[in-house]
């Protein structure tokens, strides 16, 4: 089902054998837990056990919208769903086609990114049918996804909210209604929350970070590079993508998966990409170009 993130692959949160195919499907380690999607903001409250004023006031200003919220979960939610952790997390998405979806349902859908686990993540429906083909009875085609970025997440299980990950909803926004929020160090053989491993997100070219304008390689090497703003002059590559001129980071978020898949599918021996501003969404944009370089 398409969101205004990414395009997820969605089943019944409250059904494991339905929770263990979207694992099956995906190759997704059962230790790293998924997002449940609810269609109202009470609804998706509903999931959780115990929900502080710092949640309910979250949800009123980002649901529906860019936001997810790690929250203790009530008994219904499947181990599977929170890889056996107490703590479930819990967003509202925006797009009008999940939000009919979920609500001609009537129930909660757990829906990671529609991706094998570890690859670029989509933000268009073809990009869905590229990876999985037959395996997919059914694709919600809702066009291309406006933020193109995953959410960001937020615990409130603390005694302080925790910036868990770093997405759409860019940080001063949330500290602007909170106040400062935490954010811990991610250990990755215990995810407290999706895409907290330190490999993510990677097209299957290999991938490095560098300075477009100085970065060197070898002769015959086909190489592209990926540049978040403007890039200054250089030489040799055999595919460049631009997100965004002038810098927009907005544009910027909303095309990067999109051109790492065109990187992905140009027949490189290597991609570069060059970091952005670390602020805003620029966080969000660093983050996913810095798991992705680091595929074993």
């Amino acid at each position: 089902m398409p969101t205004e993130t990414v395009y997820g692959l969605a089943g019944n949160a409250l059904d494991p054998l339905a929770v263990a195919r979207i694992f099956e499907l995906k190759a997704r380690p059962h230790f790293d837990p998924l997002i449940v999607h609810a269609g109202e903001a009470e609804q998706a409250l509903s999931y959780a056990s115990q929900v502080p004023p710092e949640a309910r006031l979250l949800a009123e200003r980002f649901w529906p919208g860019l936001l997810t919220l790690i929250l203790q979960k009530r008994p219904c939610i499947p181990d599977l769903v929170s890889s056996g952790m107490p703590t479930v997390a819990l967003r509202v998405p925006a797009h009008p086609t999940a939000l009919a979806l979920l609500r001609a349902f009537g129930g909660p859908l757990a829906a990671p990114s529609a991706n094998r686990f570890g690859r670029i993540s989509p933000t268009r429906a073809e990009h869905v049918r590229a990876e999985f083909g037959e395996a997919l009875s059914c694709v919600l085609d809702g066009g291309p996804c406006q933020l193109g970025v995953e959410s960001t997440i937020v615990s409130l299980c603390g005694e302080r909210p925790c910036l868990l990950r770093p997405g759409a909803l860019a940080l001063e926004e949330l500290e602007a209604l909170v106040g400062p929020l935490l954010v811990p160090s991610a250990d990755p053989k215990h995810p407290l929350a999706p895409g907290q491993l330190p490999s993510h997100y990677a097209p299957r070219t290999p991938m490095r970070l560098a300075e477009l304008a100085s970065a060197s390689f070898a002769p015959g090497q086909r190489v592209g590079a990926l540049s978040v703003g403007p890039m200054k002059p250089a030489q040799g590559y055999a595919r460049v993508e631009v997100l965004s001129e002038p810098l927009d980071l907005r544009r910027a978020a909303a095309e990067l998966f999109a051109a790492m898949h065109r990187l992905d599918d140009a027949g490189l021996d290597l991609i570069l990409a060059e970091l952005t501003l670390d602020e805003g969404l620029g966080r969000a944009i660093n983050d996913r170009l810095i798991r992705a370089s680091q595929r074993t």
